[in-house]
């Protein structure tokens, strides 16, 4: 599915005169001016896989955010927003449908707050564990009179407690413990839980504190919700799990202009492809 069709940046002459316009002379950084119009990027044409692949400084992620404020997309954590960003959006354009409700930006600081609420919730439990051992203990061997209607949660917990073992009680009374996936599993989930059906998704760098099984894992996630559940992803990241999406419309930051290209022509991508080439040897060796 596409939501968002096509985009336009300001181009030199148009930031051009926007600063000439500013009187003020105090200002030693006019971000997100001269950003993308240094690396020639004018219009990207999107499919539902749009990929923005770039070095450090390439942009791409300043690229989402002002895409994500154009198109008025939920956003969780704070970016790096100057006093001359809402000017800077002004002065792009955006071809889109409607686009849906719950549309968002996800960036690596929204799974990074996803992974400390989980360790909030990891230290709430440990810290409820205690108390709920020493009700299982006072309910099992404790004894209850039925005098009032409030007796009767107790007995219930008295019964509940003499039917099972203490770890299954505690278990049960706390519910799942998140703690059982590492922090890279979490991270994946996090994507798993907040992207939904048949809204418009914009990733900054996915990738981050997952490992290579978790990032292919990922990529077939997004293969499949952009084939099968109605969604659309513009996506900035530099791995080469991510980029070998198939049906991916990739744009190369790093080129001069920014221009579409194959994701195996990419540069990070073959330095990858070479470093194993250079130790095949070291692979296919037989091992005793």
């Amino acid at each position: 599915m596409i939501y968002l069709e096509r985009f336009t940046f300001p181009d030199d002459g148009r930031e051009f005169d926007y600063i000439l316009e500013i009187k003020r002379k105090c200002y030693t950084s006019f971000y997100p001016f001269k950003v993308l119009s240094s690396r020639g990027l004018k219009r990207l044409d999107f499919e539902p896989v749009t990929i923005l692949y770039g070095g450090n400084g390439s942009g791409k992620s300043t690229a989402l955010h002002v895409i994500a404020e154009k198109a008025g997309l939920t956003r969780g954590a704070p970016f790096n927003r100057t006093s001359f960003f809402d000017d800077y959006v002004d002065l792009c354009g955006m071809e889109a449908r409607s686009i849906p409700a719950g549309s968002r930006i996800i960036t690596s600081d929204d799974v990074f707050d996803g992974m400390l609420t989980v360790r909030e919730v990891n230290d709430g439990i440990d810290r409820k564990r205690e108390d709920v051992f020493e009700e299982y203990m006072e309910a099992k061997f404790g004894h209850v009179r039925l005098e009032s209607m409030d007796d009767y949660a107790k007995l219930r917990r008295q019964n509940q407690a003499r039917r099972q073992t203490q770890s299954r009680y505690v278990r049960e009374e706390l519910g799942m413990n998140v703690r059982t996936y590492s922090n890279g599993e979490n991270a994946f989930h996090y994507f798993t839980n907040e992207i939904g059906e048949d809204a418009l998704y914009l990733l900054d760098e996915p990738e981050n504190s997952l490992s290579p099984q978790r990032q292919q894992e990922l990529a077939r996630f997004i293969e499949d919700s952009a084939r099968f559940m109605g969604c659309q992803f513009v996506i900035a990241t530099h791995s080469p799990f991510v980029l070998a999406i198939r049906g991916a419309k990739i744009y190369n930051l790093d080129a001069q202009p920014a221009d579409v290209c194959p994701w195996t022509e990419l540069p990070n991508v073959r330095a990858y492809y070479d470093f194993f080439a250079r130790h095949r040897a070291a692979f296919e060796e037989k091992r005793d």
